[in-house]
């Protein structure tokens, strides 16, 4: 007799549920000829989403699969010939270039996991270890006109010599999901009621972040291995498109934990630090976790088979709000993470790269 699901961390019976995630049509949204009443309910159940999960689908027919083919086949060659050094900036706290592998380690949330229903638990150690993924840090969009001072957050990019389109293909890819998170800023903002431009504005110069995740699932493709541990976003809005290997797993506002399964043809949003602090708790940053599950382990055998690469690419755009800006809460009382206060009272006015550079501090990246 098999023993009970809330023996099994890898047991997958509680994820046949309908998920909670909604999906906002950007091209329903963008549409002059959209009726109001219709806008106004993408923008409403956008708002929504991401205040009950944290989490939001996007269809936006301008990002295009074979462009985000061209980038993972890109980043694939470059994690498994990367060194790890030539291309790191450590003296700017990893914010551009590469991060090697066990560098970044998550936040001790070990009291919030222990408390959470067995079977809801994330499967990061505690205290937690430096996770096992690489990532590389491409600037997108215009730097600030003057000097920030945050110059760190906001320095040139890192160009790796041996690839010649690097550029090129970094900044189409990393265009496409700064343009679709911009447009979800815009929605989200009207559902809320806030005009359409209140995250928007905020967000024109900041250190935007395409942020490809590399695992090399022949090091570390073993069942149960986290990959990312138990963490939630530092920044604004993260926007994903669809990693060839599955394994990501969100938690809900009321503390379920749900893989996720980007449908066809969307892309993914999470809320971030910086919108828990806009929003005064209405919504929260939500938390994460990137692990080999039975389904990884699958796809590693189908793609083994192929010949196919086996690092887990993960197209990932961090979104931020502009260094030198100032977060308040733009909404009423929403109620907060547990043990803050919401509102001005539990996020009190704070320059948006202040608080970059302290959880950069508490992940590893930055300095002492």
């Amino acid at each position: 007799m098999p023993p009970p699901a809330e023996s099994d961390p890898h047991n997958l019976q509680h994820e046949m549920l309908p998920s909670p995630i909604q999906t906002l049509d950007m091209d329903a949204y963008r549409d002059q000829t959209t009726s109001l009443s219709c806008r106004e309910a993408e923008c409403r159940k956008a708002a929504l989403s991401l205040e009950t999960t944290g989490c939001l689908y996007v269809r936006d027919s301008r990002v295009r699969e074979a462009d985000s083919n061209a980038f993972l086949d890109m980043l694939e060659s470059y994690f498994a010939a990367s060194d790890g050094k030539r291309d790191a900036r450590p003296d700017l706290y990893y914010q551009v270039g590469v991060t090697p592998a066990m560098i970044e380690t998550p936040r001790n949330h070990c009291t919030r996991a222990s408390s959470l229903p067995p079977l809801h638990r994330p499967l990061t150690l505690c205290p937690p270890h430096a996770d096992p993924k690489w990532r590389f840090f491409w600037r997108v969009g215009p730097h600030p006109p003057t000097p920030s001072k945050f110059q760190p957050l906001n320095a040139p990019p890192v160009v790796p010599p041996d690839y010649p389109y690097w550029s090129k293909v970094m900044d189409m890819w990393g265009g496409k999901m700064l343009q679709a998170v911009w447009g979800v800023a815009e929605a989200v903002a009207e559902g809320f009621g806030l005009p359409p431009d209140s995250f928007t504005r905020r967000m024109e110069y900041g250190p935007h972040l395409l942020a490809p995740t590399g695992s090399d699932f022949g090091r570390h493709g073993a069942l149960g291995t986290v990959l990312a541990g138990y963490h939630y976003d530092l920044n604004f809005l993260t926007i994903h498109g669809r990693a060839r290997f599955p394994g990501l797993s969100v938690w809900l506002r009321d503390g379920r934990k749900i893989p996720v399964r980007v449908p066809a043809g969307c892309l993914l949003v999470q809320a971030g630090r910086q919108m828990e602090h806009l929003t005064g708790g209405r919504v929260l940053a939500g938390f994460h976790e990137v692990a080999v599950g039975s389904e990884t382990v699958e796809a590693i055998a189908r793609r083994k088979a192929e010949g196919g690469s086996l690092w887990r690419v993960s197209s990932t755009l961090f979104s931020h709000i502009a260094s030198d800006q100032v977060l308040r809460p733009l909404l009423g009382k929403g109620g907060g993470r547990e043990g803050t206060a919401t509102g001005e009272e539990g996020y009190p006015p704070l320059m948006a790269g202040e608080l970059v550079m302290e959880e950069l501090r508490a992940i590893k990246l930055g300095g002492e």
